[in-house]
This record gives C-alpha cells, structure tokens and sequence, in this order.
C-alpha cells in the first residue's frame, strides 16, 4: 500500500454497545475498569483496522481516568475514530457513555487514545493512509495527535525529549 491513500475520520468510525451484566461488575455494582478496557481495546482496533484495511496490533494506551462509573444494568456505548496516520501507526480516540435505558439518561464515562501498528502478510509493520481531517475537532485531534505521540515515544523510551520538537515548541519560544 502507498501513503497517497488518504482517508478520513468518519470512514474509520465505529459504535460499539455492550449490556453490563453480573459477570462485568466489580462488588459495588459499577462495570470493572479491566472489562471496559477490554472492550475499548476490541472497539478502537475495529476503527483502526477499518482505517488501514488491515490486521492491526495494540501498541500503547494512553491515560484512562473514569469520569462517572457505569452500573449493572446500564448499556455502554463506545464511539472510536482514528485521528491521525502516522508511518504504519495509528492513533484511534475514544469516548465512552453509559446509558441508564430505563431512566432515558446518557453520561460520559471516559475517553482515551489508543495506538494501534497496521500489518501485513508476514506480520511486518505496514503504511497506513494518510488521514484527511474534515471538521474543526477533527483538525484539534489531528494537529495535537503529533504531540501526544511524542509523549509515548519519550515514556517509552524511543525518543529522547530534546527531538520532540512539536512538544517543545508549547513551552519554547525561539
């Protein structure tokens, strides 16, 4: 594949509803934070394989901070969309609402970022399309994409801080 490929957001976009049951809730009766993650995992991988048309692996999962708990009994809907294609990586963002169906109210539960590598055949790391940012918050996500990478290439060891110019240029004004 080559990198003239260019999509855009809505074309990677995905809703993913689960139901809490039993088996999904911790003693106090909220959905367990290692189950929500797991769906978040399967939802923002459907969008990033849906981006590349390709098989795609987890590479890094940014903060998640849980906003409001999601009960037994309530459904969860997580909305996932790639923001930007980097080489053969992706980043995929994510907000997650609960929905009390019996009392007809919707809240935020939570939202994060996760990277996914697109792979070929053989298991390699591929080229993603480049993606084409086509509303205001869609650019945000795009144009702040750059520097959250930055931040996991440093955590991760794979950049020293002094080359993340993009995060450098918030701080230092030349």
């Amino acid at each position: 594949m080559n990198r003239i490929i260019k999509k855009t957001a809505k074309e990677s976009f995905i809703v993913m509803t689960e139901l809490v049951l039993p088996n999904d809730t911790n003693t106090f009766g909220n959905l367990m934070g290692g189950r929500l993650m797991y769906w978040m995992d399967i939802a923002s991988a459907l969008a990033a394989s849906k981006h590349c048309n390709a098989p795609v692996v987890t590479a890094s999962v940014d903060n998640i901070s849980f906003e409001n708990p999601i009960k037994l009994g309530n459904t969860v809907h997580i909305e996932a969309k790639v923001t930007r294609g980097f080489n053969s990586s992706m980043e995929v963002h994510m907000n997650v609402w609960g929905e009390d169906v019996t009392q007809q109210y919707r809240y935020k539960s939570n939202e994060a970022y996760f990277t996914f590598v697109a792979l070929d055949p053989n298991g390699k790391p591929r080229p993603v399309p480049e993606l084409v940012p086509e509303t205001e918050e869609e650019q945000k996500l795009f144009d702040s994409a750059l520097r959250r990478r930055q931040i996991r290439l440093i955590l991760g060891g794979k950049m020293k801080p002094d080359d993340a110019n993009e995060l450098k240029a918030l701080f230092i004004k030349e």
